[in-house]
């Protein structure tokens, strides 16, 4: 008997997705069954990708069953590979898309990273449009939204989004799973223009060095120079106990952010709104992240209808020293970025110190002083990071220096 992989979604409910089944053979070419709701328009247009994508693996003779619910090309395409690697896992060549021009930007490594907005990796619905809604960030999850039977076919879709998706400027992250696993992911997201890789369950530097060093092998295979930053996610007791180390495991290490689901679970509590239980390990976050030089990013809220309660986490996280905050919803971004604007206050304060340091830059003094007090560079620095939030929020016009030194 023939061996049959199929992979994808099918059912009454599913929407732009498609479920595909593929059986190789020995001879008789290609047959192809479709059943799709777009038949008469697209019909001829699936025909080909499938027979292209048969043909690129090396497939020429092979039964396939397609139900589509609207899938995009890069899904399809995404399913058909995933399809015909579980009936002949022995086939090494892709089915790639053409990398779009809207994939090809870059990022920084001291970006804003107020949202991170978590996608499932199997689920391209939820991907096609996520840039519309203005998060600093997208991630294509590949851990733990994505059940284990699903990781493999979900790695052609997170690969596809990458090459296909227009995020519309977030930053593209991508979680890989927990290492020593996570790095078979790697090869099918590193050269695809990922920005930042999420480390899971980090507990240790030779976590982040493994993926590091693993991410540097595969991006000089594919003679890319472009870095590609990492942002470790402690979640247990150990890895809180390390934060600093895990952070200053590699310069390519930009933010550190904590996963409070695992944490509690970890010793051996209830995580609560109110957050008592998780206040020292959201602590010694901050506190190793800004030791280390890096950002501090909270975790998510993971009840989105309560936005009253969401603000308030956010509001907590930012008194805690945070930068940024994960989410599961698209309505939690626009209450997350409204949380970690500054207030009006802490905007004319800082305009202030800005004033006066731009002041003393332009007289060549090595000091800085605003009014009688002088201003030490780490209150500069913080107040030139607050401006720099308020324009990002849109909240402060680009050409607010043009207006003079106010009460400088």
């Amino acid at each position: 008997m023939n061996p049959i992989g199929h992979a994808g979604r099918r059912g009454d409910r599913v929407r732009s997705d498609c479920w595909i089944s593929v059986e190789p053979r020995s001879s008789g070419g290609v047959s192809l069954t479709l059943k799709s709701r777009v038949a008469a328009m697209y019909g001829a247009s699936i025909r080909q990708a499938v027979e292209r994508g048969l043909a690129a693996l090396g497939v020429a003779h092979a039964a396939v069953e397609v139900e589509d619910t609207g899938a995009l090309p890069f899904v399809l395409a995404a399913r058909l590979e995933a399809a015909v690697k579980r009936a002949r896992p022995e086939i090494e060549d892709e089915f790639l898309p053409e990398a779009m021009p809207w994939t090809k930007y870059g990022t920084t490594r001291d970006r804003f990273r107020r949202s991170r907005l978590y996608l499932p990796g199997d689920q391209a619905k939820l991907m096609i449009n996520a840039g519309l809604h203005g998060p600093d960030g997208v991630i294509l999850d590949l851990e733990d939204s994505v059940a284990p039977a699903e990781k493999d076919a979900a790695r052609f879709v997170v690969r596809n989004a990458l090459l296909s998706v227009d995020f519309h400027g977030a930053e593209r992250m991508v979680r890989i799973n927990q290492t020593p696993a996570g790095l078979d992911d790697l090869p099918f997201v590193v050269p695809h223009n990922p920005h930042v890789i999420l480390i899971p369950k980090c507990e240790s530097p030779e976590h982040v060095t493994a993926v590091d060093e693993r991410t540097k092998e595969i991006l000089s295979e594919r003679g890319i120079d472009t870095p590609v930053f990492l942002m470790p996610i402690v979640e247990s007791a150990l890895g809180c106990l390390r934060a600093y180390e895990i952070a200053t495991a590699s310069p390519n290490v930009v933010a550190l952010t904590i996963g409070l689901e695992d944490y509690t679970a970890d010793i051996g509590t209830q995580r609560t709104n109110e957050g008592r239980e998780s206040f020292w390990a959201r602590s010694q976050v901050v506190n190793a992240a800004r030791a280390a030089g890096v950002q501090p990013i909270d975790t998510v809220f993971s009840d989105v209808t309560d936005m009253k309660g969401l603000m308030d986490s956010v509001l907590e996280a930012k008194g805690l020293g945070f930068d940024g905050k994960g989410c599961i919803h698209p309505r939690q971004i626009e209450v997350i970025h409204r949380g970690f604007t500054p207030a009006e206050a802490e905007i004319e304060k800082a305009k202030r110190i800005v004033f006066a340091f731009d002041e003393a830059e332009k007289r060549g003094l090595g000091v800085v002083s605003l009014g009688s007090k002088m201003i030490d560079p780490p209150v500069v620095k913080r107040a030139l990071r607050t401006v720099e939030l308020a324009e990002a929020s849109g909240v402060l016009s680009k050409s607010w220096r043009e207006g003079g030194g106010g009460n400088a």
